[in-house]
């Protein structure tokens, strides 16, 4: 394990920044947090978490995946793709890397997603303990540890302090790159904070979730309930609990004809809106309350079904906080569970 003074982390980032592209949480005007890149003068935020995920980096939110030129019946395909820069990404939660691992199953399953592939393999992920987590936060629930993020290097924040340890061979060859800013340590100071971190998990409310309800098997127990209705009749379809969701995964991908050539691009996509998978045909699913039970039906059996029993939520809370009728998972599991909502 590796430590540097907290007075010298712009030094730890200016070495970073050499060879890497560097992205760290900073605040905006309004005190909300986002992933930026680092230049000399930027200062890192103490926010628990960024309001969009690190999900970003390997999927963004649009892209450009090819242009086409025709002439007459012929069509030329011109692969736009750049090789992908090193890039690091510093201060990734607990909860924001686990989803990585949802999103895996996803872009790296055959067909490989060449796009997201790429990303990955020069992405490197240097997650951050989280001191304090907030109210909202139930990452616990799902097995994810607070106190101990994966990822690349696992770094903690003390009042002084930031200790690195590394996870992988990315991990170790990036300590190895500012082994001369960090000196050897022993992590006395860390397992104390793992500590603490611990016991204010324990006094979370929403740690305890009816999970045991979930899972594999339950699309025929829980598709047809009559709780769905009352769940879903507030909601506006407005997509913003997808927009920050960090396990999300849905897009379209549409063609724009510029005179000159065609962009293919893709883009985020919801399944909240009434136009999702929309065919020649029609929708599939009509009512606002068939969008809405698609959405949870996934993070909670359908994605488990096909995934060997992992959910594709990782409790962040982020939807807890940015829905602006308050409608969010915990109150769907907690009324299909048998408990009472939040």
């Amino acid at each position: 394990m590796r430590k540097i003074s907290l007075s010298n982390l712009d030094g730890l980032f200016a070495k970073i920044a050499e060879k890497s592209k560097l992205y760290i949480p900073v605040d905006d005007n309004k005190g909300f947090a986002a992933f930026k890149l680092w230049a000399e003068g930027v200062k890192m935020s103490n926010a628990l978490n960024t309001v969009r995920s690190a999900k970003d980096f390997f999927f963004p939110q649009m892209e450009n995946l090819m242009e086409f030129k025709t002439e007459g019946k012929n069509i030329e395909i011109i692969d736009i793709r750049e090789e992908k820069e090193d890039f690091v990404v510093f201060g990734v939660r607990a909860c924001d890397v686990k989803s990585f691992e949802i999103l895996d199953r996803v872009f790296l399953s055959e067909p490989v997603d060449s796009y997201y592939a790429s990303r990955r393999e020069k992405g490197v992920i240097v997650s951050l303990a989280c001191g304090k987590p907030a109210e909202t936060c139930f990452c616990s629930a799902f097995g994810i540890d607070p106190a101990t993020p994966a990822g690349d290097i696992t770094a903690w924040k003390t009042e002084t302090d930031l200790y690195l340890k590394a996870n992988t061979e990315k991990g170790e060859k990036l300590l190895s790159q500012v082994e001369g800013l960090t000196e050897d340590c022993d992590d006395k100071a860390v397992e104390e904070q793992k500590k603490a971190i611990t016991e204010i998990v324990k006094k979370l409310p929403l740690q305890n979730l009816p999970l045991d309800k979930f899972g594999k098997g339950k699309t025929k127990e829980y598709f047809d309930s009559p709780e769905w209705d009352e769940l879903s009749s507030h909601c506006l379809g407005c997509g913003t609990c997808t927009f920050v969701c960090p396990t999300c995964q849905c897009y379209d991908v549409k063609d724009f004809n510029t005179g000159r050539e065609v962009k293919r691009f893709r883009c985020w996509d919801s399944c909240m809106y009434s136009d999702f998978t929309l065919m020649a045909h029609g929708n599939s699913r009509v009512s606002q309350k068939e969008r809405f039970r698609q959405r949870f039906m996934h993070k909670l059996v359908y994605y488990p079904d096909n995934n060997d029993g992992l959910f594709s939520c990782v409790g962040c809370g982020r939807c807890l906080s940015k829905c602006p009728i308050s409608m969010n998972i915990v109150k769907v599991m907690k009324t299909l569970g048998g408990k009472e909502n939040v």
